[in-house]
């Protein structure tokens, strides 16, 4: 394994935007990424197969639910050193910040805004320590963007909940302690549900074959009659907007995690086209190939300074879902081209497991499409802008 030469792109000196508090966190995370992500991210990526080991790492940077405050267990962070974690982690690999990102936004964060205070103080101190894992279950086999069409269901027994249905494309699924589950009761509202491992009924058969995150592990959520007790329903809000506001949250971070995608692509490209030499000299000097560098270091730094603003705004309260959207759609979208991009630049190396470029252009084919695909996030900007509804 090549060593991990990696240097951050900074071509704006964002980081005078930055505290010296995010700075540390974000070098913290970073050194981590080079020390324990790069030497065996390859090889797990050619396995398919999610590292299980970094779980405890991942809690000792501060990765699961950074912004959760210090009395649940959680360090307290702001928006900005969670937006950092994200970029360093999936400068690493998608996969690994998918873990990250949905034990933070998509479990914590519902415990924490939505339930008791009873759930949020037995779950959330064990998921900032990985002690437990969690997992979202929203996303159904037939209601992928619609998912106010769910089927899966719950009914009123007395002195517990019978769940019923299915959910599919679960991030962490297969080894979740405990899941976030997004059903409709028999009136047809939607409510989210902590369902645990050890109940009857709920098994996590794990999803093969993929392409893409191949280092993440992604499986389905089957309920078949599961016996839920009453007091594991989240009490604090209900309706589509409950898991709405969650994909926020982890919308977000994706706008910050696959700018460190990009930069891994960059940084590669960089250092490849100063040392592969062609017709007597450096491929970097040729001007096609300053043409696509110029453009990547461009686009990287609109995002940068795209993701810096938006954190400022969830910092103060006042990003909204439709800014949150705009900022996910963009950053993926440039992370998807620069990628490509790099490839070309490294030529049929670029195709090959000794770099990291491929493996990120197929993970990002996956975050492109989860949390909301490309083309509902361009729909959630028209409506905002125009007040029209598309969707209808």
């Amino acid at each position: 394994m090549k060593p991990d030469l990696f240097e951050a792109p900074d071509y704006y000196n964002l980081d005078e935007l930055l505290t010296d508090e995010h700075k540390l966190i974000r070098d913290s995370a970073r050194e981590w990424v080079k020390k324990s992500i790069s030497p065996i991210i390859e090889d797990y990526a050619q396995k398919a197969k999610f590292p299980e080991h970094i779980i405890n790492e991942l809690a000792d940077i501060g990765a699961f639910g950074p912004y959760i405050p210090e009395k649940y267990g959680g360090p307290g962070l702001d928006h900005i050193s969670y937006g950092l974690l994200m970029q360093e982690i999936e400068r690493g690999d998608s996969g690994i910040r998918s873990t990250a990102s949905v034990q933070s936004s998509l479990v914590m964060y519902p415990i924490w805004k939505y339930g008791s205070e009873e759930q949020k103080m037995k779950f959330l101190p064990k998921l900032a320590t990985g002690e437990l894992m969690g997992c979202f279950g929203l996303t159904e086999p037939d209601h992928g963007s619609n998912p106010g069409g769910m089927t899966t269901n719950f009914k009123d027994k007395g002195d517990h909940f019978l769940l019923n249905g299915a959910k599919l494309w679960i991030s962490n699924a297969p080894f979740a302690d405990i899941a976030i589950v997004w059903a409709k009761n028999e009136e047809g509202r939607i409510h989210g549900l902590i369902v645990e491992r050890n109940m009857e009924g709920f098994t996590t058969p794990e999803t093969h074959n993929k392409w893409s995150l191949r280092a993440s592990s992604t499986g389905e959520l089957i309920f078949n009659d599961v016996k839920v007790p009453k007091e594991n329903l989240l009490p604090n809000k209900s309706g589509l907007g409950a898991p709405l506001g969650c994909l926020d949250s982890a919308r977000y971070g994706i706008a910050w995690g696959a700018i460190g995608a990009a930069m891994d692509c960059y940084d590669t490209a960089l250092r490849y086209s100063k040392e592969r030499v062609q017709f007597g000299k450096p491929i970097g000097g040729f001007q096609l190939q300053q043409k696509k560098l110029a453009e990547m270091i461009t686009e990287i730094t609109k995002a940068q300074l795209l993701a810096w603003r938006l954190g400022t705004l969830k910092n103060g309260e006042k990003a909204t879902s439709a800014q949150i959207s705009m900022a996910k759609r963009n950053n993926v979208e440039m992370a998807m081209k620069i990628a490509r991009e790099a490839r070309q630049i490294l030529g049929g190396m670029g195709i090959t497991g000794d770099y990291s470029i491929m493996r990120h252009m197929m993970n990002l084919e996956s975050v492109v499409t989860y949390e909301g695909t490309h083309d509902i996030h361009l729909l959630i900007t028209g409506l905002d802008i125009t007040g029209l509804n598309a969707f209808k």
